[in-house]
């Protein structure tokens, strides 16, 4: 408990706001920065998304101007366009005093709070979605000093002091507004710190992806199978004998990419998966034991992401050495092989093997590889959210060589992983410690 007078209230009579930690903080850098400690409102102007109800679904367009949503925003401070939306021109220009574009800065101001980035010129301007906040026409510093700042240890705990709400925290234009910040005419210094801090963390995330990358072409190398190159055709031939032996009927299921990976199997020792392995769907609540989510598995490595999910509803119960294999099209690539029990998502396949010659490390890894997506991406069904049904993933074709070349890749995927980890371990640690440092540096320049 601690004691808050009338006139040491300010602006707000909040706990968190006023908490003595906060209050400390801020005296402390006013002292230290005197008439250069301002706030950001009183450096930039600082606008707010529009209403959620601003832009309809008839808005959108498959081409027009980009939308800015806080998927977009990388927790580094930089725009991810790989995953643009768009809203037609009229729209934009309704809403055009909430555009964005180069130098400006983007904030989240739900979900991922505080999450900020400078607007790059990948296009010439954005609008910005309901959950964001902008802030434009910065004075006396510049953008990447406000982001850097913002971002550094000093710059989340402000950001902290000003979010309210108890279910789903928020902030708004006025707390960002509010929250000072020391004005530096030159960053450039310390922004450089941010700088190359960023370049190595960026390279070696680069060198962690390629070794994982790569574990495609070591597979197909180890099994002697070739990836097939392919020609996209509008239509297929398919024999009745085909479709008697696949069970399916289903143009897209003889699609060339799927055929031709099928067909490079088949030239080296192969087995349904079906054959080798049972589908458990031993239906208990998700409240029972520890639960596993979608999330809680990384795409592509095969490892927990650490990610926990609130377990509701029904779920699989899953062994030691049990195969999970998500069944949604755009987490194909969760693959994780067990190391312990516990329940699951309804969205994996629960696979165990009932096999001595089939290795679980091996499987979870060929699954993760081309030769299993090249097959799947045409084995969906539904339209909203497809799936991969337990039969179309018994029908997969599975390399499956000795036990030796089984430990094999299995050990090359380990070391593989082991490597990536650590160089993301590396990566993280250096950005941390260049946050820090940037914060010491700024505390130094007085």
């Amino acid at each position: 408990m601690f004691a808050v007078k009338r006139g040491e209230v300010g602006k707000r009579c909040d706990v968190n706001y006023n908490h003595p930690k906060y209050r400390l903080l801020v005296d402390s850098l006013a002292a230290l920065f005197g008439y250069r400690f301002k706030t950001i409102g009183a450096i930039a102007d600082v606008i707010c998304g529009p209403f959620g109800t601003a832009i309809t679904q008839d808005d959108y367009t498959e081409d027009g101007i980009p939308l800015l949503r806080i998927t977009n925003i990388t927790r580094h401070g930089f725009l991810d366009c790989t995953d643009m939306k768009y809203i037609n021109k009229d729209c934009a220009d309704r809403l055009a005093r909430m555009q964005v574009s180069t130098g400006n800065i983007v904030i989240s101001q739900r979900g991922t709070l505080g999450q900020c980035a400078v607007v790059d010129d990948a296009y010439p301007f954005f609008n910005i979605s309901a959950n964001l906040i902008a802030v434009k026409n910065i004075q006396e510093t510049n953008a990447e000093y406000v982001r850097n700042y913002l971002l550094s240890p000093v710059g989340v705990s402000l950001l902290q002091r000003t979010q309210s709400g108890q279910v789903q925290g928020k902030i708004t234009t006025l707390d960002i507004e509010d929250i000072p910040i020391p004005v530096i005419s030159d960053p450039s210094k310390l922004n450089k710190i941010i700088e190359v801090a960023y370049g190595s963390y960026a390279a070696k995330l680069r060198e962690a992806d390629a070794l994982l990358a790569g574990m495609d072409e070591y597979v197909c190398s180890a099994l002697g199978v070739t990836l097939p190159t392919f020609t996209p055709r509008l239509g297929v031939a398919v024999t009745m004998a085909q479709v008697k032996e696949d069970k399916a009927f289903n143009v897209e299921y003889y699609n060339v990419e799927r055929t031709t990976i099928i067909d490079a199997i088949k030239t080296v020792p192969h087995k349904r998966l079906g054959d080798c392995a049972d589908f458990m769907r031993d239906l208990v609540s998700a409240t029972d034991d520890w639960y596993l989510g979608l999330a809680g598995v990384q795409s592509n490595t095969g490892e927990l992401s650490g990610t926990d999910e609130e377990a509701t509803g029904q779920a699989f119960s899953f062994c030691e050495n049990d195969v999970l294999y998500c069944r949604l099209r755009p987490y194909l690539n969760k693959v994780w092989k067990a190391e312990r029990g516990g329940v699951c998502s309804t969205e994996f396949h629960v696979i165990r093997i009932k096999s001595d010659n089939v290795l679980p490390d091996y499987l979870a890894a060929v699954m993760r590889s081309q030769l299993i997506l090249r097959q799947t991406r045409h084995m969906m069904t539904g339209n909203t959210h497809p799936r991969i049904g337990n039969e179309d993933v018994a029908n997969l074709m599975i390399p499956m060589p000795d036990k030796d070349i089984q430990r094999k890749v299995t050990a090359e995927m380990q070391a593989r992983q082991n490597t990536a980890r650590a160089k993301r371990i590396e990566a993280e640690t250096e950005w941390t410690a260049a946050k820090a440092q940037f914060e010491r540096e700024l505390l130094s320049t007085v």
